[in-house]
């Protein structure tokens, strides 16, 4: 991506002047989102007018995954990369529950090469079982960054051995086979920095300049009741090229309700670059990107709001990724999807201010009987917001107001994000269902289509093919 095109999308012109976050005209970036921004909306065409796995009518390809998929796909040049678990067996010498890092061909499907993660000995507290990797990669030129399962900042080589080289300064690996990954570098959270994942280390980095931009998902212990680490950061900035610590930060702190599972966003205001960081206490901070230092914070739960163990009460964390756009960020709230149903919030909050501007920041709020907890994030395409809530329902809202045009029910849970391209609404739901609707401001159902498994992740257009990751089954869909 040329930095005039990030600067499009971010919503500024210029250049950043602070040398850590000088961008790289030249080479090409993938992330979950697209851009540092996160709006999960692109300009491409190509996504069929209907498709169906049991005839293979416009299926290009599909593969199998692990039993459980969350992560991706995220294409990058010839090739997809999704996290999964070990359940699709690719080397018969690595068995066992693992997390997975798998590479394919873009062109065809055919498997090229895997990273694998044994799981970390304490159990569930912090490595859930059969999860696999739940983060998305970073892509920038032939390195992929991503959160291991074992709570690791990992940066890998793209080609993994298959280009016959052992790159990097880490020489460990045990597998150095044409099918394995090779390990640039590795940051231990839990060894180095303290830090304690609750259930699972999940997140999906972003990086601008030499920095990468990490949630922890530092959080509490296995009886909920106490943060074995408080004052480990939840935030940090690491060097993309050495693994090395450029900033933390421990907020919220001793604030922590849960675990901290979100996704970093990174946006220019008033001419500084800023990330945008969801916390475990449901707060959006937004740090000085190349220093940590904080800029404003918004409480994105009304102030009359309690939390209770196992979601009974009515304050929630943040699991979506906050979206940046228009100098505003887009968030909503909510939790751990087995804590179930619950009222929710969604914020336009303007990024222009400083300090606590919770009781300034709001451009608008959903929120109440309107709007239930969510783990989705928002798509941004020609005026209208699209939004999806844990309950099943999807929203298209007026950009500037925050009021909803129409709301759309998909009748089973939704994990991932509405995806927005070629003038369609994309989302998938727990049943396996995806359904397309029209984009604007009218409800129009155009098709649904089941694709054998619950879909927990967000559609991918590139290059006119849909990518669609299942819970086990990777699918390129192409009109014909």
């Amino acid at each position: 991506m040329t930095f005039s095109k990030l600067a499009r999308v971010i919503g500024v012109s210029g250049t950043v002047v602070c040398s850590a976050l000088s961008v790289d005209a030249e080479v090409e970036e993938s992330m979950w989102g697209g851009t540092p921004s996160r709006n999960l909306a692109v300009e491409g065409t190509g996504v069929p007018d209907e498709w169906d796995v049991d005839t293979g009518k416009n299926i290009k390809w599909s593969v199998e995954l692990g039993a459980q998929t969350y992560a991706g796909p995220v294409i990058h040049g010839d090739k997809v990369f999704v996290g999964t678990n070990n359940q699709s067996l690719k080397n018969p010498k690595l068995t066992g529950d693992r997390g997975v890092i798998m590479a394919f061909n873009r062109a065809d499907g055919t498997f090229l090469w895997q990273m694998t993660h044994t799981k970390l000995p304490a159990g569930r507290v912090n490595d859930w079982p059969q999860q696999g990797i739940c983060s998305t990669p970073y892509i920038e030129g032939d390195r992929l960054y991503y959160i291991s399962n074992q709570c690791e900042v990992v940066c890998i080589d793209t080609e993994g051995f298959r280009d016959g080289e052992n790159d990097g300064s880490y020489k460990d690996e045990a597998e150095t086979s044409d099918i394995d990954g090779d390990v640039i570098w590795k940051l231990d959270m839990i060894e180095e920095l303290t830090v304690f994942p609750h259930n699972l280390a999940t997140c999906s980095p972003i990086g601008v300049g030499d920095l990468l931009f990490v949630i922890t998902s530092n959080g509490v212990d296995e009886g909920h009741v106490a943060i074995p680490s408080p004052f480990a950061p939840s935030f940090i900035a690491v060097n993309k090229k050495t693994g090395e610590l450029v900033w933390e930060s421990d907020l919220p702190g001793e604030n922590i309700l849960h675990g901290q599972w979100a996704n970093p966003t990174y946006g220019v205001v008033n001419g500084k670059g800023q990330v945008f960081m969801p916390g475990g206490d449901g707060w959006v901070y937004a740090l000085d990107a190349e220093t940590g230092k904080l800029v404003w914070k918004f409480d994105c739960n009304p102030k009359d709001s309690v939390w209770e163990l196992g979601g009974r009460g009515t304050r929630n964390a943040i699991i979506a990724t906050p979206v940046f756009y228009d100098s505003k960020v887009f968030v909503a709230v909510g939790q751990d999807p087995e804590h179930g149903e619950g009222i929710g919030h969604l914020y336009a909050i303007d990024a222009t201010g400083t300090g606590d501007v919770t009781k300034t920041g709001a451009v608008w709020h959903l929120g109440n009987e309107d709007f239930h907890r969510t783990i989705s994030t928002v798509a941004i395409a020609d005026g209208t917001l699209y939004a999806a809530d844990l309950s099943g329902f999807v929203y298209g809202i007026d950009l500037a107001t925050g009021k909803s045009h129409w709301k759309y029910d998909t009748f089973a849970a939704i994990w991932g994000s509405p995806f927005v391209a070629d003038g369609k609404v994309l989302i998938g739901d727990e049943d396996g269902d995806v359904a397309v609707l029209k984009a604007g401001k009218e409800l129009e159902l155009l098709f649904e289509v089941n694709m054998g498994s619950a879909v927990y992740t967000t559609p991918v257009l590139d290059g006119g093919v849909l990518y669609i990751a299942s819970r086990n089954r990777l699918f390129a869909i192409e009109a014909k």
